[in-house]
């Protein structure tokens, strides 16, 4: 038995042990500890105060206080959710009154008070990172430590190396939480994530410069996680023990581990982590100059020592000079790369064509690789699978040592790869992985391209680390957690001062004040949640429609068939509904999430299959959901809108699909608010005078045969709602989190808020009414919440239609706060 086979025997077993295990899982710190199983159902009940914020998840002995949010002393009053206009914070006040242009329980935010910064847990949102010691704004190079051993002498192959400029502590494009105000033409960029530490800008000295001797590289190495550092001081005691009473030295680097010669020295590891780190994918400014072959060789190599499936080493390299085979695939290329760019919306389409794919002709080599999944006829490689795994890690060797020797390296990629294959004249049993660009270049981006454009911005770490079972999170040496409470956690008031910069800028704009009406509150508001003012650009959007079913429907509360859901979905997944004419019109992207339909949906762009059950029950007869159903749903909203975000989107549109989901969206808004069925209760689709009794009945029996505590509103969730109405408060939370603005649609929209705004109040800032629903149950949900609505166009499509018309009274209140002048700038006398 060879090395890898034991391996994959090893890895086996463990898989299925991991899949063998089930139970509770252990070490949730409490999180979910005391609560039931489903929920119990909500009564109807009077409007109150809402209850201070605090954690849903903690249970609380009788009679005792919950305790202070995150950022709140005992002592202090936390922020409440819904308040009124005006309002004064500990550390502002209007010397003269504002003029008001909304109704008497219009939402107001709690402002967040300047405070010590906090540990922002959740990137994309602006605010202080983790307090380290200040940096300058230009910091110049550290001087390097002496190196442990003296350089070899130069060879004529060896490369220069820039030394390392030392990395700044804090991520520089992060926007401070409480920054002062900025120009109005500041940059459209989503806020930058904390994800990997900030890159070094290597500054490649050109081919010309590889005889001069190497410079030693004197990065620090990386530190070590408490829980390996831990592992090699035990191994260090068990060393000296063993050893009486010979001393074991106290240098760094000189342990067992050492000894035993497995680690790398400091050097030599910071080298491979900064391969790694600066590893680009460079599509433009190649150089001439052709690569050597020694070092083509070297690379080669390099890439053909990646590990295989069963040792089977399925790749093989092509390596093309020829100039008309590099020009039929610049040409496929290009032609592919236009066909997909007049299907992206808006601004999409715009970074979708200037991704370049002249370097096919302008780098010196073009490298494809191939894999046979059919090499190795008694290997588990036998499986395409498992052959292209192997073969994706041959290209990432490749790359990496392209980095290391100097050489940028762009992927081509096509949407059809036989088409390439095609091109390429390759046998009928090979199939293409990658097609490459290699060569040295004018330099190395700091960013990745995709993420410089503005098409996507990088996932971190910690979304991707899970401990045990999937859902745990947490990174080593942290306690786990899971997605639900890392996010509420997350979640944080409007930041004072932008908001007050905001409004003293709406004052001093060329214009009566207050001529703007509610857009002058939408700006204010949307600066407070970016956290700097001016705010940016909402832009671009995108759209999540979840889709689900329900057991209501048994109760005749519609008259429309329920495989209309699973036939709508595929109509969104084609362009023709509503949402995607309206999304098309603003330049929003679309996307469809399967959380609960109860047929299967095939495949397609666009759609996320989430399900987390086959529709729900008849909430009539007991809960509509478990409680578990309706905390993967929520998580799953969280993903929904994490993954947007991610991809460079900074605006998250509502919108669902659910035949029935009208039936529990009145029994939220009555169990959030205390509301009567009979005036909550629309009519939906349409319903005639008995279909709408019918749903009238079907609210009050649910509300009666779910009695659930108002302070579980998780539990009130699962017992009313539909798992699309879970999601979509989930969708709620996480762009809270993010600070990322949530446009709600209609009543669906306007209940799942109503739950998001009951689990944690600050959630709330990220919310705005895109439009008002002819549903009574909206009305009542977004007088509860303290919405305006930016229009009122008598609908109750749903889809997330009245929101996507509303997007650009959105954008519009932010340039109207960019880039209007003021009486100041421009030169105009003001008014008395």
């Amino acid at each position: 038995m060879t090395n890898d086979d034991r391996e994959e025997s090893r890895r086996g077993e463990q898989e299925g042990a991991w899949q063998r295990g089930s139970g509770p899982v252990p070490g949730l710190g409490g999180l979910l500890d005391g609560l039931p199983e489903s929920g119990k159902g909500a009564q109807a009940r009077e409007p109150r105060p809402p209850a201070p914020p605090y954690n849903p998840f903690r249970s609380t002995s009788p009679g005792s206080e919950p305790p202070p949010p995150s950022g709140h002393s005992a002592a202090e009053p936390a922020p409440t959710a819904f308040t009124t206009r005006p309002q004064q914070t500990r550390q502002q006040a209007h010397p003269e009154p504002r003029a008001q242009h909304t109704p008497a329980h219009t939402y107001e935010p709690s402002v967040a008070p300047e405070r010590d910064p906090r540990f922002n847990v959740i990137p994309f949102r602006s605010g202080n990172r983790h307090p380290g010691p200040a940096q300058p704004e230009h910091p110049s190079p550290a001087p390097s430590p002496a190196p442990a051993a003296q350089p070899e002498p130069a060879t004529p192959e060896s490369p220069r190396t820039e030394p390392e400029l030392p990395e700044p502590t804090t991520n520089p494009g992060q926007a401070d939480e409480n920054r002062p105000a900025t120009d109005p033409k500041q940059s459209d960029t989503v806020h930058a994530h904390e994800a990997a530490a900030p890159l070094e800008v290597p500054q490649h000295p050109g081919p010309r410069q590889r005889t001069e001797p190497e410079e030693p590289q004197g990065a620090p190495a990386p530190a070590l996680v408490p829980a390996i550092q831990a592992a090699r001081e035990a191994l260090n005691a068990e060393a000296q023990s063993a050893a009486g009473a010979r001393e074991v030295p106290e240098t760094p680097g000189d342990d067992v581990w050492s000894d035993a010669g497995h680690a790398f020295d400091d050097a030599e590891r910071a080298a491979v982590y900064r391969a790694i780190r600066d590893r680009r994918d460079v599509r433009a400014g190649f150089l001439p100059e052709p690569v050597p072959t020694d070092i083509l060789t070297r690379v080669l190599e390099a890439a053909h020592q990646a590990p295989s499936v069963g040792h089977t080493q399925p790749w093989d390299f092509l390596v093309i000079d020829d100039p008309e085979i590099r020009a039929r695939v610049r040409d496929l290329a290009q032609t592919q790369r236009d066909a997909q760019g007049h299907t992206r919306p808006g601004t999409r389409a715009q970074a979708f064509s200037g991704l370049k794919v002249e370097a096919v002709l302008e780098s010196p080599i073009n490298i494809a690789v191939t894999v046979d999944p059919s090499r190795g006829p008694h290997s588990p490689g036998r499986h395409s699978k498992p052959a292209s795994y192997s073969a994706a890690l041959a290209v990432e060797n490749l790359w990496l040592a392209a980095r290391a020797e100097g050489l940028g390296v762009g992927w081509v990629a096509f949407t059809d790869e036989r088409d390439a294959a095609s091109v390429l004249e390759l046998p009928s049993h090979l199939e293409l992985v990658a097609y490459l660009c290699v060569g040295y270049v004018e330099d190395f981006p700091t960013e990745p391209e995709l993420s410089l454009v503005g098409w996507a911005r990088g996932r971190p770490l910690s979304w991707a680390v899970h401990r045990d079972r999937y859902g745990r999170r947490g990174l080593p040496g942290q306690e786990p957690t899971t997605l639900l409470e890392e996010t509420i956690t997350a979640i944080g008031a409007p930041n004072a001062r932008a908001v007050e910069e905001a409004r003293d800028r709406q004052d001093r704009m060329t214009k009566p004040r207050g001529s703007l009406g509610v857009l002058e509150d939408v700006s204010v508001r949307l600066a407070g949640l970016a956290g700097e003012c001016p705010p940016p650009v909402p832009e671009p959007a995108a759209v999540a429609v979840f889709a689900g079913d329900h057991g209501v429907y048994a109760q005749g509360v519609t008259a429309w068939p329920q495989e209309v859901t699973a036939q709508m979905v595929r109509n969104f997944l084609d362009g023709g509904a509503v949402v995607n004419a309206f999304a098309e019109q603003v330049g929003a992207e679309v996307t469809v999430v399967d959380v609960g339909v109860v047929g299967d949906l095939a495949g397609g762009t666009g759609l996320l299959p989430r399900k987390v059950a086959r529709g729900t029950a008849d909430f009539t007869q007991g809960p509509a959901m478990t409680r578990d159903q309706a905390l993967q749903a929520l998580e799953a909203g969280i993903e929904i809108a994490r993954d947007l975000v991610s991809a460079g989107n900074r605006c998250l549109v509502t919108g669902d699909m659910g035949i029935g989901n009208t039936t529990p969206a009145a029994a939220l808004v009555c169990a959030f608010t205390g509301a009567d069925p009979a005036t909550a209760t629309g009519r939906g689709t349409g319903a005639d005078d008995a279909t709408y009794e019918r749903k009238v009945e079907a609210v009050r029996q649910a509300l009666k045969a779910n009695p659930v505590d108002e302070a579980d509103p998780i539990g009130t969730l699962a017992a009313l709602g539909g798992l699309e109405h879970a999601a979509l408060a989930g969708f709620v939370l996480g762009g809270a989190a993010l600070r990322v603005p949530v446009l709600l649609d209609g009543v669906i929209a306007g209940s799942a808020a109503l739950a998001a705004a009951a689990i944690s109040p600050d959630s709330l800032s990220a919310c705005f009414a895109g439009h008002r629903s002819t549903e009574p149950g909206h009305a009542i949900a977004l007088d509860h919440l303290g919405l305006t609505p930016l229009i009122d166009l008598e609908m109750r499509l749903g889809e997330g239609s009245g929101a996507l018309l509303a997007l650009p009274m959105l954008q519009g209140a932010v340039r109207a706060l960019r880039n209007v002048a003021t009486f100041d700038t421009a030169g105009v006398t003001t008014g008395q």
